[in-house]
């Protein structure tokens, strides 16, 4: 088989739909589902797509290898619910997978925040390694987690990501993932203290406003600049509450 497409989700019935529907050139969509309240598994079914319902635990490696396992094709594309694959890029992933020189590929992340491209900062210029063989490499860290394959390259094509439809829901992510995060910092044997809570968010928002170019992007530019701040802050905050349980 050629390329499974591997999804997860959770609660994703406004984006799941629009996402399978830009997968149907795969041999295969599963989606790994961290038991939905809404509607997500259902479309998911209607869809065509093999669900496998399984609890996240804030591991997001740990869901995506479970997903590797479940795939049948030789080559796998990870997506996200919120994502979408032009058929620019699905007929890219088709020729370069035919060709057989690389083990994986990174893609360009194409970031929209309320319908504005965002083409600077921390998220304007994102390369995932997205798409690989099946069998080359393992899935790593619970966040920000990494898809272990040297022998890579990078597509051509962008991948198109619609994040955060409103600005609680971006919040309420910017919670959840800086919690992860401070946990996997910890478990590295990575210490916080008050210079990196205090510094290291103000020099984050600079790094992404100014070096990166986001004042380019407008208010919109703005906004992730000190969102990203802001995940800093709580990441860097929340590792030295847990320094200060654990001794």
């Amino acid at each position: 088989m050629g390329v499974s497409a591997v999804v997860l989700a959770k609660n994703e019935e406004k984006n799941i739909e629009g996402c399978l529907e830009t997968l149907k050139w795969c041999d295969e969509i599963i989606v790994i589902d961290d038991f939905s309240k809404d509607k997500t598994v259902d479309i998911a079914h209607k869809l065509g797509a093999k669900v496998y319902q399984r609890k996240l635990e804030s591991d997001f490696a740990s869901q995506r290898n479970f997903g590797l396992e479940k795939a049948n094709g030789d080559w796998v594309l990870f997506v996200d619910a919120d994502e979408r694959v032009p058929s620019i890029l699905s007929l890219e992933i088709q020729d370069v997978i035919q060709r057989d020189l690389y083990e994986g590929f990174h893609i360009k992340r194409q970031d929209f925040l309320w319908g504005r491209r965002l083409k600077h900062g921390e998220v304007g210029n994102i390369k995932l390694l997205r798409l690989g063989k099946r069998k080359a490499g393992k899935w790593n860290r619970r966040v920000h987690e990494t898809w272990n394959i040297e022998n890579s390259s990078v597509l051509t094509s962008p991948l198109p990501h619609y994040p955060h439809p409103t600005l609680r829901e971006f919040v309420a992510d910017i919670e959840n993932y800086s919690t992860i995060h401070a946990h996997e910092n910890y478990n590295e044997g990575k210490r916080s203290n008050l210079f990196k809570i205090i510094w290291y968010p103000k020099l984050k928002f600079i790094q992404n406003y100014f070096f990166k170019g986001g004042i380019l992007d407008g208010g919109a530019g703005f906004l992730v600049a000190m969102l990203m701040s802001f995940h800093s802050y709580l990441a860097w905050s929340k590792l030295w509450v847990m320094q200060k349980k654990n001794g």
